[in-house]
């Protein structure tokens, strides 16, 4: 039987001030897997990945990482685990190259092999070129991928993503997103946590909601899609249309004469709603989302709409 590549069970952390962070949590990430874990501001993301990674000590439960016990296993979990944190922890006047080596003879990696490991994962994040500069000197950008190198570098079999992306520009992002599924591709499992609900709707296949320190919601992605009642789009026409625009069983708001708002119910077939624009000879320029979809889902599930 094939162990998974993290299984909790029953996880508690509770604070000396009676601050319950992790509320009995159980979810299994199974090989091979992207998974988010989401929630907002201090919903115990971090804490739970803080007690994966030994930062944190939790109260009660048990953590297994590819069959090893966190607690009577450490080393052998820590091998199995790269870390990318929310905040740059490394030390900002050393050099790219060395930031990433130091890292690989932590784990006990041969100098050859920790040389070749630098190398191989500096170039493929397009910092090779930039080894020799002293971090401090990198763009936002760069020192994000170096914490992705650095995490990389022992070559771990599960990484720990906590809010990668986070103050990088949209096609840094973008690259981000396709150096990790190629990672994911290879064989590496992943967790990512992330307020960019959109990373989460386009990388992951599972997905654990967390709000208050318990999990309201375990679901693959698609699953959880399907839950909605309805999704708004956008229609831009290529001619300006002057009224009030009419479309059966499909509430439509008007922005301006060419920009409409059109809410699809659950079950509705976008087919029809093209049928009839095409019958009343409107000619749809564009059609986007109104807004991501997991998030409309996140704010009903956390409660956040009733605020």
């Amino acid at each position: 039987m094939i162990a998974p590549a993290l299984e909790i069970k029953n996880l508690v952390k509770v604070y000396k001030n009676g601050v319950h962070a992790v509320d009995d949590i159980s979810l299994t990430v199974e090989q091979g897997d992207f998974f988010a874990l989401l929630g907002p501001n201090g919903a115990g993301k971090s804490t739970t990945i803080g007690i994966i990674t030994s930062l944190v000590r939790k109260t009660s439960g048990q953590i297994k990482v590819f069959g090893y016990d966190l607690d009577t296993q450490i080393e052998e979990v820590k091998t199995c685990i790269g870390v990318v944190p929310q905040e740059f922890n490394f030390a900002i006047f050393n050099k790219v190259e060395e930031i990433v080596a130091t890292q690989a003879g932590y784990y006990g990696l041969p100098y050859k092999v920790a040389k070749h490991n630098t190398e191989k994962y500096l170039k493929l994040l397009g910092l090779w070129d930039k080894r020799k500069q002293m971090a401090r000197m990198l763009s936002g950008g760069m020192k994000r991928r170096l914490m992705i190198a650095r995490a990389l570098v022992h070559e771990p079999r599960l990484l720990i993503l906590d809010e990668p992306t986070a103050g990088v520009d949209i096609e840094v992002r973008r690259s981000m997103w396709d150096f990790l599924n190629d990672l994911n591709r290879q064989g590496v499992s992943i967790i990512l946590t992330t307020h960019y609900l959109e990373e989460a709707e386009n990388l992951c296949r599972n997905v654990a909601i967390i709000n208050k320190g318990k999990i309201v919601r375990l679901a693959h992605m698609n699953e959880l899609l399907k839950e909605l009642e309805n999704e708004k789009f956008i229609l831009n026409l290529v001619m300006p249309y002057d009224r009030d625009l009419i479309i059966n069983d499909f509430p439509v708001d008007k922005l301006d004469d060419q920009t409409f708002e059109v809410m699809v119910p659950k079950g509705k077939n976008m087919t029809d709603l093209f049928a009839q624009l095409a019958a009343q000879h409107i000619e749809v320029k564009s059609l986007r989302n109104k807004s991501n979809r997991l998030e409309e889902l996140f704010l009903d599930l956390t409660g956040s709409h009733k605020k």
